[in-house]
């Protein structure tokens, strides 16, 4: 083998590995566009259980073919206080496993040397679903398209990479080079070290996968880079981790110090194998006879035993870990004081990097929002009508919390629209939260101006009369059935529940001319004075305002349908 043939043989295998990341990524994002809705539910019904957790992490993880994006999103979803460490370290446990699917997929692909080779046939798919992106009207196709050409890319990068692997089998100076390396910590540092450059365990997984086939090197050698490629796969989270707060750090420990642990157990369980056995048994020698004849199979099968099992270990050990993770990384003065500052609660910039996922938990901020807002604006007409002013405890933080949710959140929508993965309806939806959180906000702006009109009232020595008050606990009735059906139906895009708000809107218009025209019989019977007139009309009409902006909120779904 010459110069030019091991040249040839490098760039190869980088164009291959190339091309096996760009399909990882093209599948990742069209999967992620498609499953939008999926994932949302998801991550939404995290819960407490452990096997749960393992599941959503592992479905996940299938789903858009990438641990690193799913433990990134993780991070996110703790960082942003909506899930637990526990629930985080439970899904992280389940993306180990969902990881594993795509060397099951490459071992598949490695199959049929002899004859026509499932490679090739997968590889066809590439051109199919190429035709489908550029010949497609629908955008459902177009993203189906997108996902069939990823999955044969996958198989164009693994031929690529199997072939320059062959070239340099037929190198005996490579050959004795690798048969040297025999030391499996050293073998694990590599695995590590290469899997952290890459930034994809898959990858090194299929290079291991392709190694091992052509005999380049032995299965128990792959088998110790594999374990290699679980640590180097941390590097990926403990980015993610460094950019967040101090939950985000733990969350990123906690992946870390599992696929360490996992590493250790199975480097003892070998070394205790070997010592036994006087090297005669190894995890090599086990899995090349449960899986005879198919070295391929051998590394993938090892791989996605080694992930189950960890995470049989560390499942029951679950709340061990987290408190071992807060020890280490304590709670600070610092960090103290900037959870007390306000903060979107669902939304951060770790999740930007999943942009469907992120989408569900913008209509979560907005929700929030309003619950705010509707809580401001009840305390507000308690306020005015009883003329007790404990009603407003907390007031003034809540209306300055709507003012930051407003702008923050639109600034974060900004960047979410400018990103890519969203499907059409999720750039549908985005564009009309602008006018959304606005209206939300403007909720908030008319309840503090009947706490002003409350105060007015009560500087002036005067209040309602008791007919007043009954019309303005109907109005504040009205306004809550309207907020519950104006929210259901923006929340669940619910078209019936639109056409109750609309009903109800309409009914607080009626009470509105209703307490007007009370309002001047009572003046003219003298019940009522034009001070204190001046106050209760002016709430009727804020009041009729706070509905307009509900039912602009609920009427957003018009946009979303199909």
């Amino acid at each position: 083998m010459g110069t030019v043939s091991i040249v040839s043989a490098l760039l190869i295998l980088l164009s291959g590995i190339g091309i096996f990341l760009i399909a990882c990524q093209m599948m990742s994002s069209n999967l992620e566009s498609a499953s939008s809705r999926r994932l949302k539910q998801m991550f939404a019904k995290t819960s407490s259980n452990k096997l749960a957790g393992v599941g959503i992490g592992a479905a996940a993880t299938a789903l858009i073919q990438s641990s690193g994006a799913t433990t990134v999103m993780t991070i996110g979803f703790v960082n942003a206080g909506i899930i637990t460490l526990f629930q985080a370290a439970t899904i992280i446990y389940g993306a180990n496993i969902g990881t594993t699917i795509t060397a099951q997929i490459v071992a598949l692909g490695m199959f049929g040397k002899s004859t026509l080779s499932t490679t090739l046939i997968f590889s066809a798919l590439t051109g199919i679903g190429a035709f489908m992106m550029m010949f497609s009207k629908k955008a459902r196709l177009k993203t189906l398209g997108g996902i069939i050409a990823g999955f044969g890319m996958l198989f164009v990068g693994l031929s690529l990479m199997s072939g320059s692997m062959e070239t340099f089998a037929a190198q005996d100076s490579v050959k004795s080079f690798l048969a040297r390396i025999e030391n499996p910590i050293l073998l694990v540092i590599v695995g590590a070290l290469l899997t952290a450059i890459i930034q994809s365990s898959s990858v090194m997984t299929t290079i291991a996968l392709a190694m091992v086939v052509s005999g380049l090197i032995s299965l128990d050698q792959g088998i110790m880079l594999t374990l290699g490629s679980n640590i180097g796969s941390c590097v990926v989270a403990v980015l993610a981790g460094i950019s967040g707060g101090r939950n985000a750090r733990r969350t990123a420990l906690i992946h870390l110090l599992f696929n360490c642990s996992g590493v250790i157990i199975f480097l003892l369980a070998s070394w205790i194998m070997s010592l036994f056995s006087s090297g005669s048994v190894s995890l090599g020698t086990m899995f090349s006879k449960a899986f005879p004849g198919a070295p391929q199979t051998q590394l993938a099968m090892f791989h996605t035993f080694f992930n189950t099992v960890t995470v049989i270990i560390m499942l029951p050990l679950t709340s061990a870990l987290v408190n071992t993770v807060k020890r280490l990384i304590p709670d600070s003065e610092q960090d103290n004081a900037k959870d007390e500052g306000f903060r979107l609660h669902y939304l951060n910039d770790n999740i930007l990097r999943n942009a469907p996922v992120a989408v569900g938990y913008v209509k979560k901020e907005i929700l929030r929002m309003a619950d705010l807002a509707k809580e401001n604006t009840n305390n507000a007409i308690d306020a005015i009508t009883t003329l007790d002013f404990s009603h407003l405890n907390g007031f003034k933080e809540k209306e300055e919390e709507l003012d930051f949710i407003n702008k923050a959140l639109v600034e974060y929508v900004v960047m979410l629209s400018s990103g890519s993965g969203l499907s059409q309806k999720d750039k549908i939806y985005l564009s009309t939260t602008f006018r959304t959180v606005r209206d939300i906000e403007r909720i908030g702006d008319y309840a503090e101006n009947i706490t002003e009109y409350a105060y007015n009232l009560s500087n002036s020595s005067q209040h309602f009369s008791q007919m007043a008050k009954k019309e303005i606990a109907e109005l504040k009735e009205k306004l809550n059935t309207l907020y519950d059906k104006a929210i259901d139906a923006y929340s669940n895009e619910d078209f019936e529940a639109l056409a109750q708000a609309n009903i109800l809107e309409e009914e607080i218009d009626d009470i509105k001319e209703k307490m007007e025209e009370n309002h001047i019989q009572r003046l003219s019977q003298g019940i009522c004075t034009p001070t204190v007139g001046a106050q209760y009309l002016s709430l009727s009409s804020n009041a009729e305002r706070i509905a307009d902006h509900l039912i602009n909120v609920a009427k957003s779904i018009r946009n979303l349908k199909d």
